[in-house]
């Protein structure tokens, strides 16, 4: 199994879209480069933020060649690999580890309601499948799913499975990973913020860092929460982390995933838009945003 860190800020990064949605991999080349040049820890492909959930097995095999073949192995090169089946999560997984991805982020099942026991089945059997590090990823509000912390504590036991990321938004859950995963004998296991506004707070409770969806707007901004609280320099920190939050106030405007890959946008960047349905933002919306980064401009957060 391969022997990596998990720790960091990790940008799940935007998969560009050409006008007619398909795969503008220039577009990805250059966000690649983008996120390491600002100091991001590892890159994340096709995640939510991604548009996993609606790219084709065949384009997340193209997407996951092109970022790997960028990265050059400056930074981990995460896979997200869940699907709805286990049969398919599998296939997915082993397609990443031959594509050459370092660590295979595993979502929870969707649409069906899946007991405690089915979760850890379902994630134990996809483990023993391949030779990879995983991280188990709860997001409940999309899946459905949630992975409750006596399931991630046994999950834990488990030598490649090393970590999670919550998403939940609940940092009361956080704390119940952390808690939970002590149970590591060999303490390799790392909790990550899914969440970008409790980054600082994961850490400080004893996280290891988190995948953030803001990354792909703040890459330095959001590199420099963890690069600064390593440095013992906390308040500047959550100085940092506190800086997204007018970005965040946008989220009304819009699918999350749909605001972020628009703001990255209006920066010049030419990553397009996202696939339909999940694609449009009111022209309120596009102004708010307008008017974020252009405040952000000023102070200089880019």
């Amino acid at each position: 199994m391969k022997s990596v860190e998990l720790k960091g800020i990790i940008s799940p990064i935007l998969t560009p879209m050409n006008e007619d949605g398909s795969l503008n991999l220039g577009g990805l080349i250059v966000q690649v480069d983008r996120m390491i040049d600002n100091g991001i820890h590892g890159i994340f492909a096709f995640g939510t933020n991604g548009e996993g959930y609606i790219l084709s097995g065949e384009e997340k095999k193209i997407v996951l060649e092109t970022v790997v073949n960028q990265a050059q192995g400056r930074v981990p090169v995460y896979a997200g690999t869940g699907a709805i089946s286990t049969q398919e999560t599998i296939e997915q997984s082993q397609m990443a580890q031959e594509v050459g991805a370092d660590i295979l982020s595993v979502i929870t099942p969707s649409f069906a309601a899946a007991s405690q026991e089915e979760l850890y089945i379902h994630f134990k059997t996809v483990a023993e499948s391949v030779d990879l590090p995983i991280v188990l990823y709860n997001i409940p509000a999309r899946t459905g799913n949630s992975i409750e912390p006596s399931t991630v504590e046994r999950l834990s036991k488990i030598e490649n499975i090393i970590g999670v990321k919550d998403s939940s938004g609940n940092f009361a859950n956080i704390l119940a990973y952390i808690k939970a995963s002590k149970s590591k004998e060999n303490g390799n296991f790392h909790i990550l913020s899914g969440n970008d506004q409790l980054i600082i707070w994961t850490l400080l409770a004893g996280g290891t860092g988190g995948i953030a969806g803001c990354a792909n707007v703040y890459p330095k901004t959001m590199s420099s929460i963890y690069d600064l609280f390593i440095e013992g320099k906390v308040e500047e920190a959550k100085d940092m982390n506190d800086r997204i939050q007018t970005l965040r106030s946008c989220f009304k405007y819009g699918n999350p995933n749909t605001i972020i890959k628009t703001a990255t946008r209006l920066l010049g960047y030419d990553v397009g838009y996202c696939r339909a349905p999940f694609n449009l933002v009111s022209q309120e919306g596009i102004d708010a945003l307008k008017e974020v980064i252009e405040e952000n401009r000023i102070q200089n957060i880019f």
